[in-house]
């Protein structure tokens, strides 16, 4: 057993535990085998020391949210905690074994959790930087994991609205040749951001979320000349963004807002005369303090058990390892 005195300094006792102290308390239901008890401005846990460490961290980030918005309320308290344990109550920390990260509670009743090594380290990577980048093949779950991220910084207040952007780029279409106006031109490249959100939010709340622009769904060219304050913005596809581009998108950022970039350097569909974005940002940014990369495989793919051996066997024919035809 690990006991470990918190002093609370830079929030009032009252309003970080609640009244008769109901926030730790719920803290404390989550940790059935560890103590927690208030005294003063003092925190003493008792537990092992994987428990401690979470709930110390757990009390950091509500000390971030009452400061931000002035009061704590319960479902902040729930959305933190979702953030940090597992639906069985353990650390929501990748242990050996293998527990699951939950990220997000569903309208449904389920869960989005980070079930991957990678996909923890990019929840544990945005948690601690504000810009991530998350490079893999497809089917590793980033881009949902990184929508699950945004709405789970939106519910709790973190943020003030999601803007999720892609280029309006892929092989063998443009634009142009689409039937319709605007919008059913761009639909079809945006629609799997629509289809995460739908997932992880009411209908009725996210179409609310929409019409009031709290929830933006943008081609990546209508990012430009913009400031986002206080917003989680996605940038998903990146690959297929220009130099250019990603440079524009990257100095979109304004005050206490955060972005994930995801992208898959395998799958570019820019003409061969364009540098992709996203592999030059990989070059150029490595070491920035800020600004992380998480790089996904094989090993994280969560959709059909196939698309794992197909991206081996195509990792495998690229790198030279088999001769063409075999």
């Amino acid at each position: 057993m690990k006991e470990r005195r918190l002093e609370i300094e830079q929030a009032k006792p009252l309003l970080l535990f609640g009244f008769n102290d109901i926030y730790l308390k719920r803290i404390e239901r989550a940790f059935p085998e560890t103590q927690i008890t208030a005294r003063g401005n003092q925190v003493v846990l008792k537990g092992d020391d994987t428990d401690v460490d979470t709930i110390s961290r757990i009390l950091d980030e509500m000390i971030v949210l009452l400061n931000r918005n002035g009061n704590l309320t319960e479902n902040d308290v729930d959305t933190v905690l979702a953030l940090f344990v597992s639906g069985d109550g353990s650390s929501a920390m990748l242990r050996q074994g293998g527990s699951h990260h939950t990220v997000l509670f569903t309208p449904h009743g389920g869960s989005v959790k980070a079930k991957t090594p990678n996909q923890i380290k990019l929840v544990e990577s945005a948690r601690s930087n504000d810009i991530v980048f998350a490079i893999g093949p497809a089917g590793t779950g980033k881009t949902y994991t990184a929508v699950a991220l945004a709405v789970a910084a939106l519910k709790s207040k973190q943020v003030k609205r999601i803007v999720l952007c892609r280029p309006a780029v892929e092989a063998g279409e443009r634009l142009g040749f689409l039937p319709g106006d605007l919008r059913d031109k761009v639909d079809p490249y945006l629609r799997p951001l629509y289809d995460a959100l739908e997932d992880m939010l009411p209908k009725e709340k996210l179409k609310t979320y929409m019409e009031n622009n709290t929830v933006e769904i943008v081609p990546l060219a209508y990012m430009r000349g913009r400031t986002l304050n206080s917003a989680f913005v996605i940038l998903d596809e990146a690959q297929n963004a220009t130099a250019l581009q990603m440079k524009m998108f990257l100095t979109r950022l304004g005050a206490n807002s955060r972005a994930i970039i995801t992208g898959d350097l395998t799958q570019t569909d820019l003409p061969s005369r364009d540098t992709s974005g996203l592999a030059q940002a990989k070059d150029i940014l490595s070491g920035v303090t800020g600004i992380d990369f998480v790089y996904f495989n094989e090993k994280d793919v969560v959709r059909h058990k196939l698309v794992k051996d197909i991206i081996t066997a195509y990792s495998k024919f690229f790198d030279g390892d088999e001769e063409p035809g075999t």
